[in-house]
């Protein structure tokens, strides 16, 4: 028996009384911890463009019209022809023009020889500054974020979560859950900083905001 095996077999002897279906807020018990860290009449997407941007990412906030204009704009400053598209991306949010989109099914040669990909999202969180993935449509599977060294991805500024909390309650826990905090990064024991080692080197953000253009009408 390997690790894994060991270790998901305690945990399902551990919740073999549990009720299929319960979840943690049917069990009577205090709940007094501080479920979010955002105190009230903050911008909760102001917070995650200023936390995702920590991260050495760049963000670009833009309303649903600008949108294909938006993406446009980052291709074009990043000098990317060639992304990989994910099965369910809306092809009418895509810009005009000579780019190159590739889509489903690729194998890892093909991923590898491409300039980068561009998804939606699943869900971003205020306070980390965190993108979450869960291979729904407009996402794909890990690999085409992980295998090319470039990634665009839209977020909604509806899907922009406060904290931890309210993001895994917005979030299907059956679903493979990518979280994405700025471009891949790792140290070595010098504490030198390496970018792209296991994931993409570069990461644009563009905020998809409502808001925005009912406040410019």
């Amino acid at each position: 028996m390997s690790s894994r095996e060991a270790i998901l077999g305690r945990i399902r002897a551990a919740l073999t009384d549990v009720p299929r279906g319960e979840t943690p807020e049917d069990v009577p018990v205090p709940r007094t911890y501080r479920r979010g860290h955002v105190e009230p009449g903050v911008d909760v997407v102001a917070l995650f463009d200023e936390r995702v941007a920590d991260y050495r990412a760049t963000v670009t906030r833009t309303d649903p019209a600008g949108l294909p204009a938006a993406i446009a704009a980052a291709l074009t400053a990043r000098g990317v022809r060639q992304l990989a598209l994910p099965d369910g991306f809306p092809v009418e949010l895509l810009p005009p023009g000579d780019w190159e989109w590739h889509p489903e099914p690729l194998d890892i040669p093909q991923l590898d020889a491409l300039e980068g990909t561009i998804t939606l999202a699943a869900a971003g969180i205020a306070v980390t500054g965190t993108i979450v993935l869960d291979t729904g449509p407009g996402q794909g599977r890990r690999a085409l974020t992980l295998v090319p060294d470039y990634h665009l991805c839209v977020v909604r500024a509806e899907q922009i979560a406060d904290d931890v909390p309210d993001a895994l309650a917005r979030l299907d826990p059956s679903r493979p859950l990518t979280f994405i905090s700025g471009p891949s990064a790792t140290s070595d024991i010098e504490l030198n900083r390496v970018e792209g080692v296991h994931g993409p080197r570069t990461l644009d953000v563009v905020i998809v905001d409502t808001a925005r253009s009912e406040h410019h009408v």
